[in-house]
């Protein structure tokens, strides 16, 4: 059998309904996962909570490229949502909140989410011009942005066969916030060179070199 024989069974499962809905729920649930350590790096770097084996520098960038990995993963999520068969969402309603018709407080903040993340990344891209004030203003949305989505993958989970396994990376990367935000609120920013913030840096896109300090 030649491997377009092979390949195409796969890539017909991938792109029927069943196959929409179960990438939906998985990179769903994997930004949720991701985001979750994005916010938790940036707290961490900018606090100074790091140890001596992961120094600020290297934290800044693990939180800079997660965030460029968080992006696509929006795009994906959300590409197979609305193309999912099963469901009607449409494009409109995953950039005004609460306009969808199904599921209308879980689709609502999950189009919050992408909004306010989408605020971050736009002033990510443009923080040279904007200025540093205007620009952590604007990223310190992420701490909204995260209960957002936090309650949409809530409700998704509700319909989800492997309950167990969604429950517990939610519940853990609630753990992680939670513990971030006690730091945070324990500990001042940490003098010195301005770090990313709490959320999804947009800056890698900007920049293709190592970053100075």
């Amino acid at each position: 059998m030649s491997a377009h024989g092979i390949a195409a069974p796969v890539v017909a499962a991938a792109t029927g309904p069943q196959g929409l809905w179960l990438v939906s729920r998985a990179s769903g649930l994997i930004l949720l996962v991701l985001f979750s350590a994005v916010v938790v790096l940036g707290v961490a770097n900018r606090t100074g909570a790091t140890s001596r084996k992961w120094p600020r520098f290297a934290v800044a960038e693990l939180h800079r490229t997660l965030s460029l990995f968080a992006v696509a993963l929006l795009g994906l999520h959300v590409a197979t949502a609305i193309l999912d068969p099963c469901v009607s969402i449409g494009w409109v309603a995953t950039v005004l909140p609460f306009t969808s018709r199904y599921e209308t407080l879980a689709i609502g903040a999950g189009a919050l989410a992408v909004d306010l993340a989408g605020a971050v990344l736009i002033t990510s891209l443009l923080r040279s011009r904007l200025g540093l004030r205007t620009w952590r203003a604007v990223h310190y949305l992420a701490y909204l942005a995260w209960p957002a989505a936090f309650w949409h993958a809530i409700r998704a989970a509700a319909y989800d066969q492997h309950l167990w396994f969604v429950a517990l990376a939610e519940w853990a990367s609630l753990a992680a916030i939670a513990t971030a935000a006690l730091v945070r609120l324990a500990r001042p920013g940490r003098p010195g060179p301005a770090g990313p913030g709490p959320g999804l840096d947009g800056e890698v896109l900007a920049r293709s070199g190592p970053r100075q300090t």
